[in-house]
C-alpha cells in the first residue's frame, strides 16, 4: 500500500507541476523571462530554445531585453520571437532586441481568467482521474485479500482522499495567484 500511496502522490505532483508550468507560460501584461521559454530558432545547423544562445532580462515591468550571444544570430532570434505568435512585436537594434510587452485590455484579461480557469479544472480532474486509479488498485488489493476491509477503508477514505484535497487546493493557490496577477491594472 506504502508503494501505491508514493506512486499516487508522485503522479499528482507531476499534474500539479504541469498546471504550474502552463500558468507561467501565460502572457500577464508583466514582463517574465518566462514568456519566452516556448520560443526555439534555426541556429548552427539544428533547432534550439531560445536561452540557449541568448541572455534574456527585465529591465523594466513591460520589456524584455534579449542579447544573443552571437551578433549574426540577431535577426534569427527576432524572427523567432514574431513566429512564436505571442503577440509580441520585437524589435532590432543591432546589438540587442528589445521586446515592449502591451498592457492587456479588460477584454482580453476576463479571456485569459477563462482559459486559467480551464486549464485548472483540466488539473483537477487529472488529480480526480490519479485518485480513481489508486482507489481501483486499492479495491483489486481488497478483492484479492492483500488488504483488510478496514485498511481498505482508511486508504479509500482518508488517504487518497486527503492526498488528493492537499493537490487540488495547490492548484487552486496557482489559480487563485494567476488570476489575482492578470486582473492586475
Amino acid at each position: 500500500m506504502d508503494e501505491l500511496f508514493a506512486q499516487t502522490g508522485e503522479r499528482m505532483d507531476k499534474a500539479v507541476e504541469s498546471v504550474r508550468r502552463e500558468l507561467t507560460k501565460i502572457r500577464t501584461g508583466k514582463a517574465t523571462v518566462s514568456l519566452l521559454d516556448g520560443v526555439r530558432l534555426e541556429a548552427y545547423g539544428s533547432t534550439v530554445p531560445l536561452r540557449q544562445v541568448a541572455n534574456i532580462s527585465v529591465p523594466e515591468a513591460r520589456l524584455l531585453v534579449v542579447q544573443p550571444w552571437d551578433r549574426s544570430i540577431l535577426g534569427d532570434v527576432e524572427k523567432a520571437i514574431l513566429k512564436a505568435d505571442l503577440g509580441l512585436n520585437p524589435s532590432n537594434d543591432g546589438n540587442i532586441i528589445r521586446v515592449p510587452i502591451p498592457a492587456l485590455t479588460e477584454e482580453r484579461r476576463k479571456e485569459m481568467v477563462r482559459y486559467v480557469h480551464k486549464l485548472a479544472e483540466e488539473g483537477r480532474v487529472a488529480v480526480r482521474n490519479i485518485r480513481r486509479d489508486a482507489n481501483d488498485s486499492l479495491k483489486k488489493m481488497k478483492t484479492a485479500g492483500d488488504i483488510s476491509e478496514d485498511d481498505f477503508h482508511r486508504a479509500h477514505d482518508t488517504t487518497v482522499q486527503d492526498m488528493t484535497d492537499e493537490h487540488i487546493g495547490e492548484i487552486d493557490k496557482a489559480l487563485a495567484a494567476k488570476e489575482e496577477e492578470l486582473m492586475e491594472v
